[in-house]
Parts: structure tokens; C-alpha cells; sequence
């Protein structure tokens, strides 16, 4: 698939078709794509915990407000560790850079779903001592992103975006 076709499928996407199943080599794929995202001093402070059993889904089904995720097939959860950007950078490599690299680490993951004609959805609002006691996560990781992976059960369409000249400044 041409990469601005990638970009443009790119959708959330939160029901999945549960008689298809993710492979392992699938997420290997996906966690390769994230490993080569662009990171502050190329320190990679990103951390993957990767969901397949019903009973850590459960677990993390009580930290999540998005309970629907759990019934994804898969869940990759991207953490951060902020130490090795700390300690290069300081605090703005803590509080800034480390944040900057996982998400760009889960673009890339997002963008590689569709690539692989899988979705996701990047969902951020969760309990992160709730998630970190669920799976195993110790602090100071903290978890940043979960991403729900399976085959789309929705049909194709896209939320409105706003126009680029909302959201443009020339100077």
C-alpha cells in the first residue's frame, strides 16, 4: 500500500471482528515498525506489553474507562521508561522527549496496522497505576498508550477533519 493510502485509512476503529485472529507475526511487525521511530539522542526509552490471553485482558479490562478494547484480539501497550531521557536531557527529557518518542513509537504502530490491513484505536485515558498493577508494569515505566489490534468489524469511514487553514499559520 502507498504510504499517503496508509495515512488516510488510518482511522480509530473500536469493534473488532472476533473470528480473526492477529498472529504473533503481525505484532512482531507492528513493534518493529515502532522501533525505528525517531527518538531524542536515539535513547528508545519505549517498553512494549503485549496482550493475547483472555485472563491479562481481564486483568486490564477493571484500569481501562474503554472496556470494548479488551474484545480486540490483541492489546499492545506502550510505556515509557523517562530515566535514560532524564538523564541525558533532564527534566524536559523526562517530561517532554521521552512522551514525544513513545508517541511517535505508536504512530508508527497505528500506521503499520492499517499497512497490514489491521486497526486499532490509540487510547490514552486510563488508570496508570490501575494498568501498571494489571499487567506487571513497574515505576518508574509508565504506561502512555494502549492499542487495542484486531480486524476492523465497522464499516469504512472516517470522523470529519478540521481544514488545514483552521489549523495552518503561514508566516
Amino acid at each position: 500500500m502507498e504510504f499517503s493510502d496508509v495515512v488516510v485509512k488510518r482511522r480509530s476503529v473500536r469493534h473488532f471482528d472476533s473470528k480473526r485472529t492477529v498472529t504473533d507475526e503481525d505484532i512482531v511487525a507492528l513493534l518493529s515498525a515502532a522501533t525505528v521511530a525517531p527518538s531524542a539522542g536515539n535513547i528508545q526509552p519505549w517498553r512494549f506489553t503485549v496482550l493475547s490471553s483472555i485472563e491479562a485482558k481481564e486483568r486490564l479490562q477493571g484500569a481501562l474507562r474503554q472496556r470494548w478494547a479488551t474484545a480486540a484480539p490483541r492489546i499492545i501497550i506502550v510505556s515509557v521508561d523517562p530515566r535514560p531521557c532524564a538523564a541525558r536531557y533532564g527534566v524536559r527529557g523526562e517530561m517532554l522527549y521521552a512522551i514525544q518518542d513513545s508517541a511517535a513509537a505508536v504512530q508508527n504502530i497505528l500506521l503499520a496496522a492499517v499497512d497490514r490491513g489491521l486497526a486499532s484505536c490509540w487510547i490514552g485515558a486510563f488508570d496508570e497505576d490501575a494498568v501498571r498493577e494489571a499487567v506487571g508494569i513497574v515505576a518508574p515505566v509508565t504506561p502512555v498508550a494502549i492499542l487495542p489490534v484486531g480486524y476492523s468489524a465497522e464499516s469504512s469511514g472516517r470522523s470529519p477533519r478540521r481544514p488545514l487553514d483552521e489549523l495552518t499559520t503561514w508566516l
